[in-house]
Order: structure tokens, then C-alpha cells, then sequence
């Protein structure tokens, strides 16, 4: 009877557990936290206190699914989600988060690393999960101040509210299927691009608009 060599493929699944996976999971749960820096730090918490999803957490990290941890995070996060509707707090969460949501998003992908030293993990933290998270804030950032100039102010809430289910189903698809993390953020750069082009082309007819309209008048 012919008998197969696993060793290879053994080989090659410990460098896909190791790295490959907990990257693309921390690169979804730091494109989250670019959104709302506490729920998806919650929702890891979480998955590691009850063992969902096959989470697993540096032992550095280990501290995230004691209770403490867990409550702190849960009130943080209720915190944010309601000070996020507010005009003007809105505004100052999202400057806040410019440098709070790197910080949070290094952390959330730092804490996958489960397979390698914490020195490691941290390292590998802040190098997927940090310019992730600021890059999404910075993208959220943007949309805010197009969605004040365009509606006063009065279509954020809306938009907050997609942020936090956006933020909310980036975190279950990394759980579930981290390999379509990258794809589902490539389909969001193009719809944030070609969203942000509308607008511009919007805001450019305006403009046109309201000097026309001047050097008319009298």
C-alpha cells in the first residue's frame, strides 16, 4: 500500500498558523479599531474568554479576557458608540482616535500572535495593526468632514451608525474567514474613493455655481 508524506504539509501549515493567519486576523481587527477603537478590542476579548473562533491570545495578552478587562472595554465602548452621535463630540473622537485607534489597533493584532514570544508579537503588532488603524481613522476622518460640508452635519450620526456595523462585521469576518480580510478591504478603498470623487465633483459644481451666480449680480 502506497503511503503519503505529511511532513511537508505539516511544514508548511506551522508558518500559516504561526504568521499568515494572525496577520490577516489582525489586519481585520486593526482596519476595526481605524472605525471604533474599543468594540473590536471587546469582541477579541470575548472570543478568547469563551474560546470562539479558535482565538487564541499571546501570553503577554492574556490580561484582555480577564473581567476587568472585559468590563472596562464594554462600558469604554458604550461610551464611544453614543459620544459618536453627538455633533461636535463626534469631531473630537475621531482627532482623539488619530491617536488612540493605532494604539488600540497594535494591540488587538499584536495579541493574535499567539505562537511566537511577546517581544515578536509586539513587533508584529505595531507593524499590521498601527498604520492599519491610522489609515481607517484617517479614511473616517474624511468622510466625516465631507459628510459636514455636504449635509451640516446632520447625516453623521447615519454615517456613525455604518461605522459601527462596518466596524462590527470586520471583526466576525476576520473571525470567520481572515483570508477575505485583504478583499473585503480593497472593495472599501474603491468605494471610499469613488465615494469621496462624487462628492468632490458635487462640491466643485457648487462652487462653480455659486461664482457664476456672483459675478452676475450686479
Amino acid at each position: 500500500m502506497a503511503s503519503f508524506d505529511l511532513s511537508g504539509v505539516a511544514e508548511a501549515a506551522g508558518p500559516l498558523q504561526t504568521w499568515v493567519l494572525p496577520a490577516l486576523l489582525g489586519l481585520g481587527l486593526a482596519s476595526a479599531t481605524g472605525l471604533r477603537t474599543f468594540l473590536p478590542l471587546l469582541m477579541l476579548a470575548l472570543a478568547a474568554k469563551f474560546g470562539l473562533f479558535g482565538i487564541d491570545l499571546n501570553d503577554r495578552m492574556a490580561w484582555l479576557a480577564d473581567w476587568p478587562a472585559i468590563s472596562t472595554l464594554a462600558v469604554a465602548s458604550v461610551i464611544e458608540f453614543t459620544g459618536d452621535k453627538v455633533p461636535v463630540v463626534d469631531h473630537g473622537l475621531n482627532v482623539l482616535g488619530a491617536f488612540t485607534r493605532p494604539i488600540a489597533g497594535a494591540v488587538a493584532a499584536g495579541s493574535v500572535f499567539a505562537g511566537v514570544d511577546p517581544m515578536t508579537a509586539a513587533i508584529a503588532g505595531l507593524i499590521v495593526g498601527a498604520p492599519t488603524a491610522f489609515a481607517f481613522n484617517a479614511a473616517q476622518g474624511g468622510a466625516r468632514l465631507t459628510s459636514t460640508a455636504t449635509t451640516g452635519g446632520i447625516g453623521n450620526p447615519v454615517l456613525s451608525f455604518i461605522e459601527d456595523v462596518l466596524s462590527f462585521l470586520m471583526v466576525v469576518l476576520a473571525f470567520l474567514a481572515p483570508v477575505l480580510v485583504p478583499i473585503l478591504m480593497i472593495v472599501l478603498a474603491i468605494a471610499v474613493l469613488r465615494l469621496a470623487r462624487r462628492v468632490r465633483a458635487r462640491m466643485d459644481a457648487r462652487e462653480d455655481a455659486f461664482r457664476a451666480g456672483v459675478t452676475r449680480s450686479p
